[in-house]
């Protein structure tokens, strides 16, 4: 808060007074609150301690933002990772990390909660609040642990949707028009859209492209739906599914983390809340809606496409018209999303170079070159599915699963260790043994928390391993400032059209009764060794 502070204290239905109060603290008709009265903000602290601000977003409209954070390269990558799995076990799977990542989300903020109960200095704009959890959980090495895991994760994830928005750009560009745009130039020009967007300084300040977001996810689930069903006839005959590779299922792992794992900004959502220790509301919500969104979607695409499947879905739907609203749709929520996502790590850089929290020339030159360093990155890797496979199974594991469940343990232990020693008169802000976290820690909590964290370290490393061995070897693609100077370059990202037929053999059209008919220029080239 500011360097001046004034307190006005008042309970129940009463009028603002201090009248009443006994010992402890509260009156005998209701909850105290406190009200604090700051340069920057006013908030109150309920019966229980939890701040309340005078402005910020809603639980319901938080849980929007999670949701447009989650579901744009979820929709379109789940499918392939059922198919990996045989669809009936990646099912199970996607059900299962559904609630354990619900379950992280819901453990990663009660954690900023018990911060802002215990350290009133939370209770101000915090540029880093998910590092600050780490510090106060387990000192300052995990502080800068965090913020390291978290950059990269959320930097990760700023590539792979700019590649994926490049990607739908590119494929809408082919279904319309007879010229072929680099793909590689695309990247650029979605960039240079972008870059201003990012200049926006919090979730509550495009508040309005949380429900724009959610209104073009939703529209591209039904259009999914939609196109692969009237798709079913033609293709569902000749669907295939690939064998048994262990590979894949670590693969299909990392791309449910992906799908799920949006927890690196979470923290900095739930700060702009006006309640935010009503955020379960909000992940709660969030999670339910997202995993009603990929169900069907992935269920209609086993049946219809099974193993023609690519890294997106919105390739397989063979309605030329259906593919590209589906493709618009996307493009959108991504777009939208981005501005969510470059958002912390903007932050995070700021912090590094000082900048000052006001509009200025500091901050452009900041934010650009972060958008410079994606682009660079993009250009390098012109591939969203592998690097997707590859953040999700290595830096998402820990911030989305690992970290949230440990920190949750150590911050629910240290405040009821310390509630007992501030009973005693005594200050205690030590990091807690594993023998009070045993004393205080509910036994239920505590073996679900272990069973996480667990999880995170067996998947992380397998999942890891098998993404950069997909990387550098089956899924290799020339860094775009290469392929130019070598001969002979087939870049698959600009190869073939932009759809990827069904069947066995990815030659089943559903206009090869057409006359006018062309293999080569309906179907893009076949991969079948894509799941191998």
């Amino acid at each position: 808060m500011g360097n001046h502070k004034n307190y006005d204290v008042w309970g129940g239905e009463s009028s603002p007074t201090t009248e009443g109060l006994d010992s402890i603290g509260k009156k005998d008709n209701g909850p105290i609150f406190v009200k604090e009265h700051d340069d920057e903000e006013e908030y109150e602290l309920d019966s229980n301690g939890d701040m309340v601000r005078q402005q910020g977003m809603n639980w319901f409209i938080t849980g929007l933002c999670i949701v447009g954070e989650l579901a744009g390269g979820g929709i379109v990558a789940l499918p392939t990772a059922l198919i990996q799995t045989q669809f009936w076990f990646g099912i199970v799977l996607t059900v299962i990390m559904s609630f354990v990542l619900s379950f992280t989300a819901y453990c990663l903020g009660q954690c900023w909660v018990i911060l802002q109960r215990m350290y009133p200095e939370y209770r101000a704009h915090c540029r880093k609040p998910y590092p600050e959890m780490g510090y106060r959980a387990l000192g300052p090495v995990m502080k800068t642990i965090v913020s390291v895991f978290i950059d990269i994760t959320l930097f990760g994830i700023c590539v792979v949707f700019l590649l994926l928005v490049s990607k739908n750009i590119h494929d809408f560009i082919k279904a319309f028009f007879d010229g072929n745009v680099s793909y590689c130039i695309v990247i650029l020009f979605v960039a240079l859209f972008l870059l201003p967007l990012t200049f926006l300084k919090s979730p509550k300040d495009f508040w309005w492209a949380i429900v724009s977001a959610m209104i073009t996810t939703s529209t591209a689930v039904v259009f999914i739906i939609v196109g692969s069903t009237m798709d079913y006839d033609t293709c569902y005959k000749e669907r295939g599914m690939p064998g048994f590779h262990v590979q894949d299922y670590f693969l299909a792992f990392a791309t449910i983390t992906f799908a799920y794992g949006g927890h690196s900004a979470f923290p900095t959502i739930q700060h702009d809340m006006k309640k935010p220790a009503e955020f379960v509301k909000s992940t709660t919500m969030a999670f339910l809606i997202v995993l009603c969104m990929y169900t069907p979607v992935c269920i209609v695409a086993y049946l219809s496409y099974g193993d023609s499947i690519r890294d997106s879905v919105i390739n397989s739907i063979q309605i030329k018209w259906i593919q590209q609203v589906i493709n618009v749709c996307i493009t959108l929520h991504v777009i939208l999303t981005l501005t969510i996502i470059f958002n912390p790590i903007n932050q995070e850089a700021e912090e590094i170079f000082r900048v000052p929290h006001a509009f200025g020339v500091k901050r452009v030159l900041v934010r650009l070159g972060m958008m410079i360093a994606v682009v660079f990155v993009a250009e390098s890797v012109p591939q969203f599915g592998p690097l997707l496979d590859l953040i999700g199974g290595s830096t998402m594991s820990f911030t989305a699963i690992l970290f949230p469940a440990l920190f949750y343990v150590y911050l629910y232990t240290k405040e009821k260790v310390r509630e007992e020693y501030k009973s005693h008169g005594i200050e205690y802000d030590r990091i807690p043994t594993i023998a009070q976290i045993f004393q205080h820690m509910p036994t239920w909590k505590l073996i679900a928390c272990i069973i996480v964290m667990l999880l995170s370290l067996l998947g992380a490393g397998a999942a890891t391993y098998s993404a950069i061995r997909e990387l550098s070897s089956t899924s290799f693609e020339v860094p775009c400032y290469v392929a130019p100077f070598l001969k002979n370059n087939d870049n698959t990202a600009n190869s073939g059209a932009h759809t990827n037929c069904c069947g066995r053999y990815q030659n089943i059209s559903r206009y090869s009764h057409d006359t006018n008919f062309n293999l080569n220029k309906t179907c893009a080239k076949p991969n079948l060794k894509y799941y191998d």
